[in-house]
C-alpha cells in the first residue's frame, strides 16, 4: 500500500533543511507556467543576490519510486522554473527511475541516506547548482562580442593592465567544481586564478569552504552578465 508521507517525516525535513540555514514550508503550493503544485517541502536560499528554488517530494511508500514518478516531478521542476527537485524515497527506485533523472537537475535518494550524510548532500546539491549556474555563465559570456566584453568590464584587454576576468572567474569555478565532485580534498587553487579573484583561499578542506567562496564570485558574474 502506498500513503503520502505523514506529517512528521515533512516536518522533520523541514527543521532538517532549516538547520542548514534554509528557508523550508511543508505542504507549499508553487505557482507554474501551466498551473499550480503541491509539493511536500518547498526550500528556497538566497544565493548573491539570487533566489534558489528546491522541490521536495517524499514518497513513503513499500514499492520503489518508478520512472513515471521521476518523469512528473521533472515536470513540475520545468513548470516552475525550480533549480532542482528531489525524490526521497526509503523503498528506493527502479532503474528506470533512475536513469531519468541522471544528467538532470531532479536528484533521488532516500530519508535514510539524507540522514546519515544530510550535510554533505546538501552542500553535494549547492555545488551542483554553482556548477549548472557557472555553465550558463560559461554560455553568455561566449555570446557576448569581444569588445563588448572589454567595454563593460567583464575582461581586460590584450596589452593593458591586468584586470577582472569572467573567462578566469569560469574556468576557476570549473576546475575547483570538477575535483569537489571527484571528493578529491584538500583541493589547491590555480595561482593564475587568484590573480583575478584574490578573495580564493590557497585550499579547500571541505564543500562548505568552496560552496562560501564560489558563491559570491559566480553571483558577481551573474550580475555583470545581467547588466549587459
Amino acid at each position: 500500500m502506498r500513503c503520502r508521507p505523514g506529517k512528521t517525516i515533512k516536518k522533520r525535513l523541514q527543521s532538517y533543511f532549516r538547520s542548514l540555514g534554509l528557508s523550508a514550508s511543508t505542504d507549499a503550493t508553487i505557482s507554474g507556467v501551466r498551473t499550480n503544485h503541491d509539493v511536500d517541502v518547498l526550500v528556497k536560499f538566497a544565493v548573491a543576490g539570487f533566489e534558489a528554488t528546491w522541490i521536495i517530494e517524499c514518497k513513503h511508500w513499500k514499492d520503489a519510486v518508478t520512472k513515471l514518478h521521476v518523469l512528473a516531478l521533472r515536470e513540475i521542476v520545468s513548470d516552475t522554473g525550480a533549480d532542482r527537485g528531489i525524490i526521497l524515497c526509503e523503498a528506493g527506485f527502479q532503474r528506470g527511475a533512475v536513469e531519468a533523472a541522471n544528467l538532470t537537475n531532479v536528484q533521488v535518494t532516500s530519508l535514510a541516506a539524507l540522514a546519515v550524510s544530510s550535510k554533505d548532500a546538501t552542500y553535494a546539491a549547492r555545488l551542483q547548482d554553482l556548477y549548472d549556474r557557472t555553465e550558463d555563465c560559461r554560455t553568455r559570456y561566449w555570446d557576448i562580442p569581444k569588445d563588448v566584453r572589454i567595454k563593460k568590464g567583464l575582461r581586460f584587454d590584450i596589452g593593458g593592465e591586468l584586470g577582472y576576468s569572467g573567462a578566469r572567474v569560469i574556468d576557476a569555478a570549473r576546475e575547483l567544481l570538477a575535483q569537489a565532485f571527484r571528493g578529491l580534498y584538500p583541493i589547491q587553487t590555480n595561482p593564475l586564478h587568484r590573480l583575478t579573484a584574490p578573495q580564493l583561499p590557497e585550499r579547500f578542506d571541505r564543500h562548505e569552504e568552496l560552496v562560501a567562496a564560489l558563491e559570491p564570485l559566480i553571483g558577481d558574474l551573474q550580475s555583470k552578465l545581467a547588466a549587459i
